[in-house]
């Protein structure tokens, strides 16, 4: 089940969500305002290295090959 990310118009509160793709979104948990809207998040990916080290760059939002971008220039 996606874990989804959403903003409430009414308090600027923003809060998970476990949903099935097909379910209608939530309201908010704090004022209860059904005036919300599913923002994107990023996440983090951790885990053992497999290239030489270059995992916790790439888990850090820097590209692979140690910079900050997708170049392909391995």
């Amino acid at each position: 089940m996606p874990l989804y990310e959403y903003a409430c118009a009414a308090c600027d509160r923003r809060f998970d969500a476990r949903r099935d793709v097909g379910d209608p979104d939530p309201s908010c948990p704090s004022c209860t305002s059904e005036d919300i809207r599913r923002v994107f998040s990023v996440f983090a990916a951790t885990g053992g290295t497999t290239s030489g080290g270059r995992a916790g760059a790439a888990a850090a939002g820097g590209c692979a090959c140690g910079g900050a971008c997708a170049c392909r220039g391995h």
